[in-house]
Order: C-alpha cells, then structure tokens, then sequence
C-alpha cells in the first residue's frame, strides 16, 4: 500500500538545499525548470527540466541548486506499506534503486502534480482519496514508461542532445536536416529516435514548448497576440492562432478570458 506523506512546490528558492541524511520515505522528483543537484549514495545526479527522478527509501541524500541556480520541482514524499508482501509489484519501487528518467507525457505530469498540490493544501471532502488516487496514477505512468524497450545510451544521448538544442533554439526556425547533423544521422533517422524516446516528433515538441511560452506571455505581460506570435517565431498570425487552438484547445483570445492555465497544461502530451 502506498501512503502519500506529503507534496512540495519549490519555486525558485535562492538558497535552497537538504542535508545529508538517510531517508525514511521514497522520494519522486519532478523538475520544471533549471537544474537540481544530489549527492544520492556517494554518487552526484543533476536533474534538469522535464526529467524524473525516484530516491528511495534508505538512500543517502543531499541536495541543493546547481550552481547556485534556483530551480523549480515538485517532491512527492511517501512511504511502502507491504501488508505482509515483501513486494508491491511494482518494479521500479520494488527494485529499490535511485532512477532519473524521462516520461513521454511529462506536461500531464506537471498538471498531476499540481493538483496533488492543491489538494494536499486544501480542506475540501474526499482530499485523501483523491490525491491517492492522483499518487497511485503518477506511478503507474512512471511504471508503464519504464516497461518500454531499454534504450542504448547512444540512443538516448543523441535524443537529449536533440532535445537540449530545441529548448534553447525553439523561437528559431526548425528544420529536421538541422537537427540530423548534430548527431550526424540521416534525417529519417533522426526524426524516429526522437519520436522512440519522447513520444512525439522534434517538430511537435518545438510547437509544444512555444505554445506554453505563449500561455505565460498572453497571462502575464502586456504584449499583444501579433508581437507576441512574432518574438515565438510565427510571422503568420493566422498560423500561431491556428496552432495554439491545436496545442490548448482555446484560441489566444478565449485562453485570455479563461485565465487558466493549470487547467491547459495537461493538453500538451
């Protein structure tokens, strides 16, 4: 049985850092944006934006901001009641090990994880049972990734270098064969590791992170649709309406008056 212990938000805490100690709970990392680092078991792990990171019970840890860099998670403690099994059935909990891994739909992810937070932070009736429900959900996705084919170290290197490069050159114009010479694989190539290892093609994922920009941007500057479609790369208006509708269901005006983005984020898998 798993028992939910409790959920945190770390949203860019300047001095943030743990000490070393040896922990009496599981421990599932979430990053959304920077870079974290530990010290699990005598060995350093940077977690960054988008990766997954599971410390066991038991483990050895240590941890503060890369660099002196703040960063922004969500940590969700609990804990393994067995019930007279020495198994969950699990693997990855039952395993024991530390594990930092990317999930194909990681916007679902952070939409889960916020409203686990919520939850946990509110008074409302059934709050247990949801958020177990929403723990139990997050694990079976991180368990059903982890069934997947093992990817090579070659394979899953040339897909982050891949994805390193789209998140820093989103705003600029995109082209496969671009992409391909990083790793020096053909294009066709190129395009299928990508879409093996993250679920969705270099182009999707381009769009997918301009269109969350755009959400921030439409909520929380004074810039207009047309200046704000021009600085995410989309010289056609038309064409960033079009693919914001695609990616959020809503158009840039409608999002506006909805106001909420929590709510849009679990569209972007």
């Amino acid at each position: 049985m798993i028992q939910l212990m409790s959920v945190n938000f770390d949203n860019y805490i300047p001095n943030w850092r743990t000490q070393l100690e040896t922990l009496t709970y599981n421990v599932l990392v979430v990053v959304r944006e920077g870079k974290v680092r530990y010290e699990i078991n005598g060995e350093e792990i940077i977690a960054e934006k988008e990766d997954v990171l599971f410390i066991p019970q038991a483990a050895q840890r240590s941890g503060g901001n890369w660099n002196g860099v703040p960063h922004q998670k969500h940590t969700i403690l609990f804990t393994l009641d067995h019930q007279g099994s020495t198994d969950t059935g699990i693997p990855f909990l039952d395993a024991g090990q530390c594990l930092k891994f990317n999930l194909s739909h990681i916007q679902y992810a952070y939409h889960r994880c916020e409203r686990l937070y919520e939850e946990m932070r509110g008074g409302k009736s059934y709050r247990n049972m949801i958020c177990q429900g929403i723990l139990q959900e997050l694990i079976g996705m991180l368990a059903r990734e982890l069934e997947k084919t093992e990817l090579t170290p070659s394979k899953r290197k040339y897909a982050d270098t891949i994805k390193s490069y789209l998140l820093e050159h989103y705003r600029e114009p995109i082209e496969i064969d671009r992409l391909a010479k990083l790793i020096q694989r053909s294009s066709n190539y190129t395009a299928a590791l990508f879409k093996e290892v993250y679920g969705h093609s270099p182009i999707r994922y381009m769009h997918q992170l301009r269109v969350q920009e755009a959400c921030g941007l439409l909520l929380h500057s004074d810039m207009s649709i047309t200046h704000i479609a021009h600085y995410l790369g989309y010289y056609d208006t038309s064409y960033f309406y079009r693919m914001f509708k695609k990616y959020t269901g809503l158009s840039p005006t409608d999002y506006v008056h909805e106001g909420d983005l929590s709510d849009v984020s679990m569209l972007f898998t």
